[in-house]
């Protein structure tokens, strides 16, 4: 089963002290808008996002139809596919993809010990 591209998405109490934070570990400004409260950094081909205000937990991210540098992929499963073979292994959805859609959409599963995984399709 190909996810697409992994982050995690860090819930951060202040974005501008875990941006300062990251740099010193090598991670640079890739996408993003600050004043928006939320940044995507990089370090060679691992990926953070620090997200301030937006989520209680810190969560694993997948994006189908994404490299790791967010380049569109010609090809790759799609998120409703990914959802209906989950749902088929008897992986409970916490949060739904609408199935009778099409491009972007996400849903989200919880892993036993109440981690959330975002599944989320930008293309």
């Amino acid at each position: 089963m190909d996810l697409g591209a992994f982050s995690v998405s860090l819930a951060v109490k202040d974005l501008e002290t875990s941006k300062t934070f990251y740099e010193k570990l090598g991670f640079t400004v890739f996408a993003g808008d600050q004043s928006q409260n939320w940044l995507i950094m990089k370090n060679d081909k691992h990926v953070i996002g620090l997200f301030q205000g937006m989520f209680e937990k810190n969560i694993l991210t997948f994006n189908p139809g994404w490299d790791q540098d967010a380049n569109s992929l010609n090809s790759f499963t799609d998120v409703r596919d990914l959802q209906k073979e989950l749902k088929s292994k008897g992986v409970e959805i916490t949060t739904e993809a609408d199935e009778n859609s099409h491009g972007p959409a996400s849903f989200v599963v919880t892993d036993p010990d109440g981690n959330p995984i975002l599944i989320d399709q930008h293309v």
